[in-house]
């Protein structure tokens, strides 16, 4: 049996049936990383050794019928999520060697369910970036081609799971870093609506936008991930108090009469070929299931990107000022005052990208460039919230790609912001107003590439969105595939 390819679902069946224990399973995905991780690059932190401590306590729960559906099931952690201990780098060298002394929130919950932590795995610095090369260590690989990037910025925690060097693993999502990654490794991605999920312990990129979510194999790990991750916490204010469904237990459900909104302006010229054609095949199968597909407008989309670059970066500006070289974080050794101090660290520790999105960020808050800028943007923001909000006054969801194309070449646009910029067209939209969204894989390309189609719902009706990509699941096997790596 090949452990490191099941879901976290079948790896519970056979730890209660006592077909392997959470040690032989560890065992077996190190195993796994060592032969693998010199290809992918997907951790930046390798926790081998609490791993089997956290398996051997697992063992013991289980021996007393005290499990949990996640005990014993080994998983990753993306490395902007404190955790206690351990080494919290954000993918940056200004956080280079700081380690956590709490756990974030979705770490706590998933610890007190029992899995097991392998690792902290590769993200573009501050989660800043749309394809893993932004990372200040090495670039992660897509385990589908090597050549191709994973997405970003949850792109090792993408790679991982595709690469079976974890069974599912956290990302956070602010523009489509979830979903985007999801896609281009063959993916399950999640991203919550905005207060489903605590951000405490969290390393803030931008606030208003952040979601933590999971990446899995298939829409089942995604339902019982999200079970434990969510729920309001007092340690985040902007966590929402409501209950928290049994998202798995609704999973089986008919999709007749069910209304699925299928928006022009995300079928656009440019979209590649073969990712339309698999998207249009996707309809075709929620139709065949007796859903109702109608053509709906959400107009103010092309504006998406640009404000999403106004808000998000004027965000990152202010979040990003707290690491100064003063209380944690990389200090300079060469400064001869304060002020040079603040500077160097801060030129020494950040990346291009992220020194790129400080300076756009500045320069929208600044005097006279406030209200042309971010308070347009924030206006424009409520704009495309509303397209929604009309559009689910006759849709249960809406269906559209994930991204533009497949998984691109490492390189291609790393020197071009605005192409990179652009390959979250479609999942930005989603952050702006607030939504729950799901990427899950609907296709591949000749080149065997993964394809994905992306579904959106009504705030904080994550089970219908569940239910809708479960049914489309059981029509096909793209979540089934694995890359071969050797």
């Amino acid at each position: 049996m090949n452990w490191t390819d099941l879901t976290a679902h079948e790896l519970h069946e056979a730890l209660l049936k006592k077909k392997v224990s959470s040690r032989e399973l560890v065992t077996a995905f190190f195993e796994r990383i060592q032969s693998v991780e010199t290809k992918t690059k997907a951790y930046l932190t390798l926790l081998q050794e609490s791993a089997l401590i956290q398996a051997d306590q697992a063992d013991a729960s289980i021996a007393k019928g005290e499990a949990g559906i996640l005990t014993g099931v080994p998983i990753a952690l993306k490395d902007n999520l404190c955790t206690t201990g351990v080494q919290t780098t954000c993918a940056s060298k200004i956080l280079e060697g700081f380690i956590s002394p709490y756990d974030a929130t979705v770490v706590s919950r998933l610890r007190n369910a029992g899995a097991v932590f392998i690792g902290k795995t590769n993200l573009d610095e501050f989660a800043m970036g749309s394809s893993n090369e932004n990372s200040a260590f090495d670039p992660t690989r897509n385990p589908w081609d090597l050549s191709r990037v994973p997405g970003g910025s949850s792109g090792g925690s993408a790679a991982a799971v595709a690469a079976g060097e974890a069974v599912f693993a956290l990302g956070s999502d602010t523009g489509g870093s979830i979903r985007q990654p999801a896609a281009f490794c063959g993916l399950v991605g999640m991203k919550p609506t905005y207060g489903r999920v605590s951000r405490y312990g969290l390393v803030a990129f931008a606030s208003s936008l952040d979601q933590i979510g999971p990446l899995t194999h298939d829409v089942t790990d995604a339902a019982i991930v999200l079970n434990v991750i969510a729920g309001d916490d007092e340690m985040d204010s902007t966590s929402v108090d409501l209950p928290v469904p049994d998202f798995r237990a609704g999973l089986p459900a008919e999709m007749a009469g069910v209304r699925i909104g299928i928006p022009k302006e995300y079928f656009i010229e440019g979209i590649d070929a073969e990712v339309g054609r698999a998207v249009e095949q996707a309809i075709e199968t929620y139709r065949r299931q007796g859903a109702e597909i109608k053509d709906i407008s959400l107009p103010h989309t092309p504006y998406a990107v640009a404000t999403y670059y106004i808000l998000a970066t004027a965000e990152a500006s202010s979040n990003l000022a707290r690491y100064d070289g003063v209380r944690f974080g990389h200090r300079t050794s060469s400064a001869k005052d304060l002020m040079e101090m603040y500077m160097q660290s801060r030129s020494e520790g950040f990346g291009a990208e992220v020194k790129r999105r400080i300076m756009i960020g500045t320069h929208v808050l600044s005097s006279g460039y406030y209200d042309a800028y971010y308070k347009k943007g924030q206006q424009v923001r409520s704009l495309i919230k509303q397209d929604f909000d009309a559009a689910f006054e006759s849709v249960d969801c809406i269906l559209t790609p994930t991204t533009p194309t497949a998984a691109f070449e490492a390189g291609e646009k790393i020197n071009d912001p605005l192409q990179m910029y652009l390959s979250d067209i479609f999942t930005i939209s989603v952050n702006l107003a607030g939504l729950p969204a799901l990427s899950m894989p609907c296709g591949f390309t000749e080149k065997g590439l993964p394809i994905a189609c992306q579904l959106i719902s009504r705030p904080f009706d994550e089970e219908g969105l569940f239910k809708t990509a479960y049914a489309f699941e059981q029509c096909h096997d793209y979540h089934q595939r694995r890359p071969q790596l050797g």
